[in-house]
């Protein structure tokens, strides 16, 4: 579902996706709005994302945290006044800005090896929602992205403590 999202971002609403890593709390992107809005685009992500997830718990009877779930989602959107029913994101975001080559190695390299450092994979290649597949294996199966051809090095996907 967030890979879908992120693909008509990508397709519809202006977004150059350069890195992602989506994990069972939070995501990271690394991406570049054409149309100067960056803002709009994670407005709209947020937005999208949140409703279909909000849906899926509430339409699964299977879920057994469903009630509690719905609950809070509930409660934060009554302390936001931006918000009109359930909040499922934390308003705030932490972007930044990449100004150079390095940082975006730099970054990336952080955002990749997320999953090695919470101890789900040994390889950041091996986290199924990662951009490290798209950079490493050239593998665009869960989504595409728009790869930055400069930075495709085995240093970029070194896991972490296994760096040069």
């Amino acid at each position: 579902m967030y890979g879908e999202s992120l693909d008509f971002c990508r397709k519809n609403k202006g977004m150059e996706l350069y890195g992602y890593c989506i994990m069972p709390s939070h995501v990271h992107l690394i991406f570049r709005s054409v149309l100067n809005d960056p803002s709009g685009l994670i407005r709209d992500f947020k937005g999208f994302t949140s409703k279909k997830i909000v849906k899926i718990i509430d339409d699964n009877p299977h879920e057994s945290q469903k009630e509690w779930m719905l609950w809070m989602f509930e409660r934060a959107g009554k302390k936001n006044s931006n918000v009109t029913n359930k909040q499922f994101w934390q308003q705030n975001n932490k972007p930044i800005e990449i100004w150079s080559l390095n940082v975006f190695e730099q970054k990336l390299k952080y955002i990749h090896n997320n999953p090695v450092v919470s101890s789900f994979v040994t390889n950041p290649i091996d986290w199924k929602f990662s951009s490290a597949r798209n950079y490493g294996n050239d593998d665009h199966t869960i989504l595409e992205i728009d790869i930055n051809q400069v930075v495709c090095t085995s240093e970029t996907l070194a896991p972490a403590g296994k760096r040069k």
